[in-house]
Formats: C-alpha cells, sequence, structure tokens
C-alpha cells in the first residue's frame, strides 16, 4: 500500500467515524424530541423526524409561536431563544424550568432531551 492510499484510507475511516457518529447524534435527537412532543400533545409529532422541520414540534412543545424560528436564525439570539425554548419545554412537561438551562452544560445537555423525553 502507497502512502497516496494509506493516507485516503484513515481520511476515508475518520469521515465515516464522523459520519456514523452525527447519524447517532441525530437518530438520539430526533427520538427525544418526537416523545416530548408526543407527551406535549403536538399534533404533528412525526416532524421531530426531518432536518429543519424539527424546529416545529420543539416550538409546539414549548408553547412557542411558529414565527419564533425567525428569531432562532439571529445569530447570538438563538442562544437566548433557544435556552428560553427548553426551559419553556421543560415546564411543560412538569419539570422546573432550569432542567432547560442545563442545555449549555458540557456532556450534561446531551441528556437533557432524554431526561424530558422519557421521564414520567
Amino acid at each position: 500500500m502507497t502512502d497516496d492510499q494509506q493516507a485516503l484510507a484513515l481520511v476515508t475511516g475518520v469521515w465515516g467515524g464522523i459520519c456514523c457518529f452525527w447519524l447517532v447524534f441525530y437518530l438520539y435527537f430526533s427520538l427525544c424530541l418526537y416523545k416530548i412532543a408526543q407527551k406535549t400533545g403536538v399534533q404533528n409529532a412525526w416532524m421531530a423526524w426531518i432536518p429543519i422541520l424539527q424546529i416545529v414540534p420543539l416550538l409546539e412543545a414549548g408553547g412557542k409561536p411558529i414565527w419564533w424560528i425567525l428569531l432562532l436564525l439571529v445569530p447570538l439570539l438563538n442562544l437566548v431563544i433557544g435556552i428560553i425554548l427548553w426551559m419553556a419545554v421543560a415546564e411543560r412537561r412538569g419539570k422546573p424550568a432550569w432542567v432547560g438551562i442545563l442545555i449549555l452544560v458540557p456532556f450534561v445537555g446531551i441528556f437533557v432531551p432524554a431526561y424530558l423525553a422519557f421521564s414520567e
């Protein structure tokens, strides 16, 4: 195997690993969002499986208007709106609002959607 072939194999392996990681993360987040949408009575919970459209059931689960999508497109403001949105989702699920703030904490934030989706 030549050096070029080894480099290509390495890049392909790394790229494949990254794609697999993101696919697993996407499926995890979509499942959590789907369960949250179901438990909060969102009519079109199936939209949680479609990229970008996922925002709609998330907004509905938080009881926020659809036009907030525009606020999520504004840099830096989207961070504040995202926190407010996750706090509203937590409250709609009967959890304290501070649980929504945990979405910012590294590593802990990964488990917040699962907690909101699969807890009673």
